[in-house]
């Protein structure tokens, strides 16, 4: 009995191991992605809300434009 739980524990625990490795992998293009695409979002609310030329506009371009160089994207 004892031999068959301790079986069924290591099975067990190899696939949560095993299983759970490919999930917990990051993919540092969608992060990237995101990134870019919130920095994006931020700068057309801050030209909408403040104006093209306003220091917040000016602030979201560069995090844009750090966000691209980060992700080696230009």
């Amino acid at each position: 009995m004892n031999l068959k739980l301790t079986l069924v524990g290591i099975a067990l625990g190899a696939l949560v191991v095993l299983g759970g490795a490919s999930a917990a992998a990051a993919n540092p293009y969608r992060d990237c992605d995101r990134r870019i695409e919130r920095a994006e979002n931020r700068l057309d609310k801050a030209i909408a809300h403040h104006g093209y030329y306003s220091w917040q506009a000016d602030h979201a371009r560069h995090d844009l434009r750090d966000a691209r160089d980060e992700c080696r994207y230009r």
